[in-house]
């Protein structure tokens, strides 16, 4: 707080009277505390203002004559910022009385005379007379409502500075975290790539070396069947390259999805009626209460969710195990069911069944490349469905799958054209 410091009067001339030169004085010392912008006052032991400069009264909305006489206390001091009541005897201004020690207090308010309150930076100074005793005190404040308020808005940016600060590094931190789970997925990736296309490279190298050693020796059906293995393995290779692509596409995200007019009830009937899911000894049943059930759906993804379901469910149940496909819709959801009787799924499988190259640890030697299950569950999320799953071992899975059913105008017309 700013503290001025004033040269002494010169001294009148002798010959002045002693009452003139006091009236100099007192005058001086009016102006001067007129002039300042701090609100000064002075107080007697008994806590009531003995003198006040215009400044001081104007920021409390009194009139100088008005405050002459009266407790300062009960003036603009009597309350706390929150309104609970300042007892005088906790007020630092009237411990000046008690020790003489200057107070220096920079958090507290004082009240107008409307009702109003303002926070203030105030010193209290003890005054003593020529003897030393204590005859009251001067204080000094100043109306902090601008500090305060720059204060507050420096605090709101350093908060929200802060706050972006954390923010930034939770995401630079989840990047480094996906960036090491993308390494992880990348080193398992290469490491099943190369044992899935080993085995099969290794069935035809194989096959041909035989085909080829001992050709003149070889019955024709021993030729088929090395002929049938090697086809076997190349269409399997053929399988994993294709679902990796799609895989890639998807993580991309350059996979799009186009919904068009389609009769799901039909196209349902069609696909089971195709030679890959097709079961010789145990038809797959087809479930549909509706004749016709048209919706707008994404032909090629859907073909491919159901396809993998269909085939995981032919791979992992007995030629002679039941094997269904449910299609309902119930308002705006349609649901697709693959239930079979087949081995069931661990538990201990479940958590990450849907991760890319996970495989169940009770599937032995049934070939697969753990793809088909992370890519329906892309699928189906892209087109904002849900996939569950329910299983027991030895007895069965079902996959249930649900999207979102719609059907525009312009497909309702395709529908009856």
């Amino acid at each position: 707080m700013t503290q001025t410091y004033w040269l002494p009067p010169r001294l009148a001339p002798a010959t002045a009277p002693l009452g003139q030169e006091l009236e100099h004085l007192r005058r001086q010392h009016h102006l001067i505390l007129n002039a300042v912008g701090e609100g000064i006052y002075g107080l007697d032991l008994a806590g009531n203002v003995t003198f006040v400069n215009p400044a001081a009264a104007e920021m409390i909305g009194w009139s100088v004559e008005d405050l002459i006489g009266r407790s300062m206390h009960a003036v603009m001091h009597h309350s706390r910022e929150d309104g609970q009541p300042y007892q005088r005897e906790d007020c630092p201004i009237y411990a000046a009385f008690q020790d003489g020690s200057v107070r220096r207090i920079t958090n507290e308010v004082f009240w107008r005379k409307d009702g109003t309150s303002f926070p203030v930076e105030y010193i209290s100074t003890p005054m003593r007379d020529e003897e030393g005793w204590l005859i009251g005190t001067v204080v000094t404040f100043r109306d902090i409502t601008q500090r305060r308020w720059a204060e507050q808005i420096l605090q709101r940016a350093n908060e929200e500075l802060e706050q972006k600060v954390q923010e930034r590094t939770a995401e630079l931190q989840a990047a480094n975290q996906q960036l090491q789970q993308l390494s992880e997925m990348r080193s398992r990736f290469v490491s099943m790539v190369c044992h899935e296309f080993r085995n099969p490279l290794n069935t035809i190298a194989l096959s041909v070396s035989s085909l080829n050693r001992y050709d003149t020796q070889l019955r024709p059906e021993e030729k088929t069947d090395y002929l049938h293995a090697i086809n076997t393995n190349v269409e399997r290779m053929t399988q994993m390259i294709d679902d990796i692509l799609v895989i890639g596409k998807i993580e991309a995200k350059v996979l799009e999805v186009n919904p068009q007019p389609l009769d799901l009830a039909a196209f349902c009937q069609g696909l089971l009626a195709e030679p890959d899911y097709r079961r010789p000894q145990a038809s797959i049943q087809f479930i549909c209460r509706s004749k016709n059930l048209w919706a707008e759906v994404d032909e090629r993804l859907l073909r491919s969710m159901l396809g993998n379901l269909l085939s995981n469910a032919i791979r992992y149940t007995p030629a002679t195990g039941a094997i269904s496909l449910q299609l309902s819709r119930r308002q705006n959801t349609l649901t697709f069911r693959v239930q079979d009787a087949g081995m069931g799924i661990p538990l201990s499988d479940r958590r990450d069944l849907f991760k890319p190259f996970h495989r169940g640890r009770n599937v032995s030697n049934i070939p697969g490349t753990g793809l088909g299950l992370s890519i329906v569950k892309q699928f189906v999320d892209l087109q904002n469905g849900t996939i569950a799953v329910t299983s027991r071992q030895g007895q069965g899975t079902t996959f249930t799958v649900r999207l979102p059913w719609k059907l525009t105008e312009e497909a309702e017309q395709i529908r009856h054209g």
